[in-house]
This record gives C-alpha cells, sequence and structure tokens, in this order.
C-alpha cells in the first residue's frame, strides 16, 4: 500500500478548510485511479522521523507567519532533515501556503528546505492570501490529486 503523509500547520479556520481540498483530492484521485493508498495525517509538531520514512510522497501545508513557514514546520524540518536525508530523495511533494497578505517567502523557504532534501515537485506551490476562493480549493484538491497520482506512479 502506497502511503501519503500530510504534514500541516493548520491552526486556523482557513487553513483547516485548506487541509480538507488538498486531502478530498488526494482520497478522490486514489479511489479514481484504483490505487491503494493510505493518507496520513499529521500535525507538523507530532511528526516524526519514522513517519517521513514510512510514506511514498508528502503533502506539506503552512500558514506564513512573519513572511516565513510556521515554526511547527519549520520545527517538523529541523527534526527529521539529517535522518531522512538519503532515505527519501525523489520522492513527489507539494506545498500550499495561506497568508493573510505575503505568502511567497513561506513558500520560497520550504522549496529552499525540500531541495536539499531532493524530494520532486509535483507541481509549484498553491498560494492563497485571504479566506480560500472557490478557484484557491480547487487548485487545492488538483495539489492533493496530482500528488496521489504521482505517488502511485512511483510505486507502481
Amino acid at each position: 500500500m502506497a502511503r501519503l503523509l500530510v504534514i500541516h500547520h493548520t491552526p486556523s479556520p482557513d487553513t483547516h478548510a485548506m487541509l480538507h481540498s488538498v486531502c478530498d483530492g488526494a482520497t478522490a484521485a486514489a479511489d479514481e485511479l484504483g490505487g491503494d493508498l493510505e493518507v496520513v495525517l499529521r500535525p507538523a509538531l507530532a511528526a516524526v522521523v519514522p513517519d517521513v520514512l514510512d510514506a511514498d510522497g508528502y503533502l506539506l501545508g503552512t500558514p506564513a507567519n512573519f513572511g516565513y513557514m510556521s515554526g511547527a514546520l519549520k520545527h517538523f524540518f529541523d527534526t527529521v532533515y539529517y535522518p531522512c536525508l538519503d532515505a527519501t530523495r525523489g520522492r513527489p511533494w507539494g506545498l500550499w501556503v495561506h497568508g493573510n497578505n505575503e505568502v511567497d517567502g513561506a513558500a520560497l523557504a520550504v522549496q529552499r528546505i525540500v531541495t536539499g532534501l531532493g524530494w520532486s515537485a509535483v507541481r509549484p506551490p498553491v498560494l492563497v492570501v485571504g479566506s480560500p476562493t472557490v478557484d484557491a480549493s480547487e487548485r487545492l484538491w488538483e495539489l492533493g490529486a496530482v500528488t496521489t497520482a504521482a505517488v502511485l506512479e512511483s510505486c507502481s
């Protein structure tokens, strides 16, 4: 069974809604593709090295706090980076970021770390400023679906 790990910091109603859109896309794609996929949700402060090593792909979600990723997601990376560095290279991943104004700095910070890990982006991050619109929710759903397809393909 393939495993998609969703690492998130979703303290607000908007980020929580975004999490649900991404997960809905992931599970719908697995059903449509007939893939055997487990979607594992982990808050960023609870995710540990075995979670990352046991996963075949990753979805990351964070608010933009003062132009940077959340402290919770940064803590996650600080915890897993070196233990997972060589073992997870090439695995597919996706990112969504929510902010009330600027989100680019947070996305760039995550992308720099993940580049070091050697993960393979399935598409550009979904960046949402303000409350998610219908269009943003659709892009989040697609992010979940495309990441699922990449995970299932990498496991076949």
